[in-house]
């Protein structure tokens, strides 16, 4: 995987979370919380989910051949989707279901203090995993806000690992407050409140993941300073003439594909044409590195009408 991949990131959560599982469940068998049994299942799904994104992650990595031409880089993003619903289903569901339960069939809790201690041990170790993510995460975020990456970032394993360790930590919050307001007042009902605020949030989560990475499944070009880049390379070279029009599409979160269609002059010949496209291409590589599949087509600009049939395309004339 590479750097942007956030592996180190994710093996981060990876470890923290198994653990924290293996705590959660042994405190739950002997404290009977719901908080805590949804904790456990909510762990024991994320650590299932930071195993798919590193097994995405080496798919993803297969070379291109002759049925998927264009690589396998996608894999990624259909992984951080399937990530998306089992957080959906896995975790926020079967906690909705047990907070539920928990408020129609209320039943006292056994040792109260392991679950609280459980949950403060966790929430130190998960704000570990967070910390390592965030520090992962900050060289490509870049002058963005936290909401600006997790929108816009093409690898979609950072702001996966981002989200759920930001809700696996407001999750242990809200189970610490549940699990002690019901030993404060005696009351069960508030460890069942605090497990339905945990199927809350990871549902949301779930929802924003969804949509996210649903994004980038269905195709997304490059952002607009990436696109003004490469419009500004294509203008600036003095052997074109105009830039017709221009396409770009991640192949994956790494590679980024560029298709335009350049006007030179009429007089040109085949071999200056040709001369230009490969400067063109390496200046292309040189501002966007990411632009790994570039296609350039050379044509004569003709102006919007009957003779140009493109309805989509953008005209801009080179400087002179």
């Amino acid at each position: 995987m590479s750097a942007s991949g956030g592996s180190k990131a994710i093996i981060a959560a990876l470890l923290a979370n198994v653990g924290i599982a293996i705590t959660k469940f042994i405190a739950w068998a002997f404290s009977g919380s719901s908080s805590m049994l949804a904790e456990g299942v909510h762990s024991l799904a994320d650590s299932g989910n930071q195993l798919l994104l590193l097994l995405g992650g080496r798919k993803a990595r297969r070379a291109a051949d002759e049925a998927h031409p264009f690589g396998y880089g996608r894999e990624r993003f259909v992984y951080a989707f399937v990530v998306s619903i089992i957080l959906f289903a896995v975790g926020g569901v079967f906690s909705l279901y047990e907070g539920v339960e928990k408020l129609t069939h209320p039943h006292p809790l056994e040792q109260w203090w392991l679950p609280l201690l459980v949950l403060a041990v966790a929430i130190v170790l998960e704000s570990f995993s967070l910390r390592t993510a965030i520090r992962e995460s900050r060289p490509l975020k870049g002058n963005q806000s936290w909401v600006q990456f997790v929108r816009r970032a093409k690898a979609p394993e950072l702001p996966v690992v981002l989200l759920e360790d930001t809700a696996a930590l407001l999750g242990l919050v809200f189970a610490f407050v549940g699990v002690g307001v019901t030993v404060l007042t005696g009351d069960a009902m508030w460890d069942g409140i605090g497990t339905i605020a945990i199927g809350v949030l990871l549902i949301v989560v779930a929802i924003i993941l969804g949509v996210e990475t649903k994004s980038l499944l269905v195709g997304e070009g490059a952002s607009a300073a990436d696109v003004a880049k490469i419009r500004g390379v294509i203008n600036q070279h003095p052997e074109v003439e105009a830039l017709i029009h221009l396409k770009t599409l991640y192949l994956g979160p790494d590679e980024l594909l560029v298709g335009a269609k350049v006007a030179f002059p009429r007089q040109t010949r085949l071999t200056e044409v040709a001369t230009s496209i490969n400067a063109l291409e390496t200046a292309i590589r040189e501002q966007v590195p990411t632009a790994r599949v570039i296609y350039l087509e050379p044509d004569v600009y003709l102006p919007a009408g009957a003779d140009n049939p493109s309805t989509d395309a953008i005209v801009i004339k080179a400087a002179d």
